[in-house]
């Protein structure tokens, strides 16, 4: 059962922060579960509303709590807070398929794409609202809880460019790398004054990719955004689930390895 309102009793994430300062000297990103990804697995019948009402006021809960962690992770001097909204790839491709993405049979009702996209549009704003947006990301994929490419969520950006386009966001980490994505030159039309990141390899895929043609993606990524706008990772994150990774620290740390090897041959 549920036995009160959802609060924050302490940091969530900031000892991550001080832990990875520890270790490098480098700006470090940190993410965190987007309003709508928490409010569509939070939001359960017959047990969410034994405190709350609708889904709209455990949503504000939500939106509260992520700004609190949002405020102490930018005073505690992280670069970039990201947030993950996943689950917008399954309100506009799941279609009569039903598939779904990581979150599987978890999520809560969806009343339709319209309405869907823009809560989230709506959820995303309230979060990042007066906060600098410079340093606020948005990510979104297509499903990462399996290495099986076919079955994972698929369709280009088309669907979701006015929503992506409409949160006040400073970034937009995206997937580019797999097929599943489309073409990354409909990132064109997110807003010009936002930082683009282009996923250049697959955590999915075991295989390493050649130095070459991630430095092809990074090469066409700049012909379509500029240099000064991109930003340059993995489609989505290596780490997964704990006890049914999809992506050894080996592979993560060539892949990764295979980036800055990339990025070396664009440097001035």
């Amino acid at each position: 059962g549920v036995f009160g309102r959802i609060r924050r009793s302490r940091p969530i994430a900031v000892h991550e922060l001080d832990f990875m300062r520890t270790l490098t000297g480098v700006p470090v990103k940190v993410a965190l579960p987007g309003p709508y990804l928490l409010t569509r697995t939070m939001w359960i019948d017959c047990i969410s509303d034994q405190v709350y009402a609708t889904r709209e006021e455990i949503a504000a809960d939500i939106v509260r709590v992520l700004r609190e962690e949002i405020i102490d992770l930018l005073d505690a001097g992280a670069a970039l807070v990201q947030l993950d909204e996943p689950v917008l790839s399954d309100v506009v491709f799941s279609g009569a398929k039903n598939k779904r993405s990581f979150m599987c049979g978890a999520l809560s009702e969806s009343q339709g794409p319209a309405h869907e996209l823009a809560f989230a549009q709506e959820l995303v704003n309230a979060v990042v609202e007066g906060l600098p947006r410079e340093r606020i990301a948005l990510h979104v994929c297509r499903g990462n809880w399996t290495p099986d490419e076919s079955v994972a969520l698929a369709g280009s950006y088309a669907p979701l460019i006015p929503t992506l386009a409409g949160m006040k966001v400073g970034a937009y980490l995206l997937e580019a790398c797999t097929p599943r994505a489309g073409d990354m030159a409909l990132l064109q039309q997110l807003p010009a004054d936002a930082r683009i990141g282009v996923g250049v390899v697959n955590q999915k895929n075991p295989a390493i990719e050649p130095v070459d043609e991630i430095a092809a993606r990074v090469g066409r990524a700049i012909d379509l955004f500029g240099a000064d706008r991109l930003l340059l990772h993995p489609d989505c994150g290596f780490a997964t689930f704990a006890d049914n990774p999809i992506c050894s620290a080996g592979i993560a740390e060539a892949k990764l390895a295979a980036i800055a090897a990339a990025v070396e041959r664009f440097r001035d």
